[in-house]
């Protein structure tokens, strides 16, 4: 068995994914368009070979205890549909803090999901590969397109129709820049998983996001493509706020904000009403991510970084799907 090692990037929502109508094969309840983030990665190394007595997980220099992700699950999906029993030894890299709202799962299992399925000899498209993914994290199927993706929610109950592909590569738009603003690096208290599953069973409210989720997908999509900043930035803002008033009204209620994330957010909101054009959109996670344009990145960074609960910033445009690379961890 060869040795192979993937890289992908993290990617931040624009139109958010939140509740599954299938929990095994992790089917979204809605479509959902993102931007891979040249600037969140993870590069991960796989290995199967009989030497190994059992799979071995080791995420930033930690060997994993506390699978949360099921991630030897995953292995184990990509063992059985090469057709082969050896174990695996994964060993994974993020630039970025994990498990803190910046899509560490996305970028983790994409790169896992190519680079496990070459080592097992496996010869898969992106299409397959995405849908791979998905059924790792639902979000790592759109780690794996560059550029604008969106992921397809599907309607077949094998999850066959459910992928994602690129609405445009990332060279299509080069000036459009999102700003990961790190507030926090404790890991989030609530999983998406969990939060997701409480809010489809409590929410009063998510008939509601179902309803309106469809006229988002088909703003941004346009947007998107017409390069019009202000539509796709005005529609991505307040379809993050939606997401997290279900958050909010679900039983127990999920707040993922901080102090310091409202704070993040009033100052992108003044921002705008001093001409410059900055929106906000936050995931599962107290982090806000700032869009602008190219032309006004080093202002907006400078301002952020002033205000005193962001730690540090992250810049980042367009970036590659997931892909194999040479260099190994191990």
């Amino acid at each position: 068995m060869a040795k192979a090692t993937a890289t992908a990037n993290a990617n931040i929502a624009l139109v958010k994914y939140w509740g599954k109508r299938d929990d095994a094969l992790i089917l979204p309840q809605n479509s959902s368009i993102s931007m891979s983030c040249d600037g969140l990665s993870t590069t991960t190394t796989a290995e199967f070979s009989e030497k190994y007595r059992s799979d071995t997980i080791v995420i930033n220099d930690e060997e994993l205890k506390k699978d949360e992700k099921n991630i030897l699950g995953h292995i184990e999906r990509i063992r059985k549909l090469a057709g082969i029993q050896e174990k695996a030894k994964v060993v994974s890299e993020s630039n970025f803090p994990v498990a803190a709202g910046l899509a560490s799962s996305a970028s983790g299992l994409a790169a896992l999901t190519v680079a496990a399925a070459e080592a097992a000899g496996l010869s898969l498209h992106e299409k397959e590969l995405g849908i791979l993914a998905r059924q790792g994290s639902g979000s790592a199927s759109r780690s794996i397109c560059e550029g604008f993706v969106e992921w397809h929610k599907g309607v077949m109950p094998d999850g066959s129709d459910s992928f994602a592909e690129s609405i445009v590569r990332k060279n299509y738009w080069p000036e459009f820049r999102m700003i990961a603003t790190i507030v926090s690096t404790e890991k989030k208290k609530t999983g998406s998983r969990a939060g997701m599953k409480q809010t489809v069973e409590t929410c009063p409210f998510y008939g509601g996001w179902l309803r309106t989720v469809e006229d988002d997908l088909n703003i941004i999509r346009k947007g998107i493509r017409s390069r019009d900043f202000a539509l796709v930035g005005s529609t991505a803002e307040a379809n993050c706020l939606k997401m997290h008033a279900l958050m909010m009204t679900t039983k127990p209620a999920i707040l993922y904000w901080i102090p310091e994330t409202v704070e993040v957010m009033h100052a992108v909101m003044a921002m705008r009403e001093q001409g410059i054009e900055a929106y906000f959109t936050i995931d599962g996670g107290p982090q806000v991510k700032v869009m602008c344009l190219q032309k006004d990145e080093r202002e907006i960074t400078k301002r952020l970084l002033r205000l005193k609960g962001v730690q540090k910033t992250i810049l980042c445009k367009p970036g590659d799907g997931a892909k194999l690379v040479n260099k190994h961890l191990f």
